[in-house]
């Protein structure tokens, strides 16, 4: 998660979701999905004049309290805290809206991470 642990920085996420805070639930993107964003586009996000958009971006891979992949159930929706809902699909694997989770429940010190493609 080396793209996604720099995206925090960036944004200063990084100490929100740190203990005490949480428990927080981070769909976590793998770097494989950063590398296929256009060219450009992760960097031109870490500017600081991008911060806002980059930090909405983020939040809306993470949900308040602790959701284990035993958790989720078809159908399912989460508010994210951007604001915005993410849906759960069951028909093939687990997908978070049309991303597949590929290695779910890492364990964190406070909450679960989900590597999502």
């Amino acid at each position: 998660f080396n793209w996604l642990a720099e995206a925090l920085d960036a944004a200063d996420l990084s100490g929100m979701l740190s203990k005490p805070a949480g428990p927080f639930t981070l769909f976590a993107p793998l770097d494989e999905a950063f590398t296929s964003l256009p060219d450009g586009l992760f960097k031109c996000l870490l500017k600081p004049e991008n911060k806002g958009t980059l930090t909405d971006i983020l939040e809306y891979h993470i949900v308040e309290g602790k959701v284990c992949s035993d958790d989720l159930s078809h159908g399912m929706s989460g508010k994210t805290l951007n604001g915005d809902d993410v849906d759960v699909d069951l028909s093939d694997g687990i997908k978070i809206n049309d991303s597949n989770m590929v290695t779910p429940d890492i364990r964190a010190t406070n909450g679960i991470i989900h590597a999502i493609d």
